[in-house]
């Protein structure tokens, strides 16, 4: 096994806490237009994937077509509500200082959305330089484009990566792309739409050092 020599976080529930916020704005958005989706049920099947899925998910579910308009709809007011209500992961200012290996964010998202969340929290400093979004080479998880992306921009193959991620979506794409994967799972609920991947699960995000060590020893690698 190829020495762990970088780390790649998701974003989206595993260094920001976004998620409920953006289904409930894409819920209210829909509701406007007159159309109750399960955003609850969403937030579990759709997590981490992108909003195109989304998009197509409702339109099927009801038999229509969004106005052209919804995606900058949707964008405008989600944003405000970021400004508002995002918050960083519990401990994850911790685990990134004086962190160990090199790393970096991939993600689903849009590199603004990405940008204002990270700079929100006061995470940005960390990640400048850094950012990977599936929308520059328009290939979302659970392909596992945005991955082999990141590690390609950081000088690493994907068997020197470890990626952290938080959803189904995620796990299978760093999967498919031959990564080392751990779950970030706080909940209990969350714990079990991810431990069915057989990946490594950790409940606190610090946690992510004391795996980086134990990999480490068990395969003489120095960090």
């Amino acid at each position: 096994m190829a020495q762990l020599k970088c780390i790649i976080f998701d974003c989206d529930g595993v260094l920001v806490d976004t998620e409920t916020t953006s289904f409930r704005v894409f819920g209210e958005v829909l509701r406007d237009l007159g159309y109750e989706a399960p955003i609850a049920q969403m937030l579990i099947d759709f997590s981490g994937t992108s909003l195109g899925a989304c998009i197509a998910y409702v339109e099927k579910l009801f038999n229509m077509k969004l106005p052209e308009n919804f995606v900058d709809t949707f964008r405008a007011r989600s944003f405000e509500a970021f400004k508002k209500e995002v918050t960083p992961i519990p401990g994850i200012h911790d685990l990134l200082k004086d962190f160990p290996l090199p790393f970096c964010v991939a993600s689903s998202s849009l590199k603004e959305k990405i940008i204002l969340n990270l700079t929100v929290t006061n995470l940005i400093q960390h990640f400048e330089g850094k950012i990977y979004s599936a929308y520059d080479i328009q290939e979302w998880k659970p392909d596992p484009g945005v991955f082999l992306y990141a590690a390609k921009g950081m000088g690493f193959t994907p068997d020197e990566c470890l990626v952290i991620e938080d959803s189904v979506s995620g796990l299978t794409a760093a999967s498919r792309g031959g990564f080392k994967a751990i779950a970030y799972a706080e909940k209990e609920h969350h714990v079990k739409l991810v431990e069915r991947m057989n990946v490594p699960i950790i409940r606190d995000i610090k946690e992510v050092k004391s795996y980086i060590k134990s990999l480490s020893s068990v395969h003489g690698n120095s960090i």
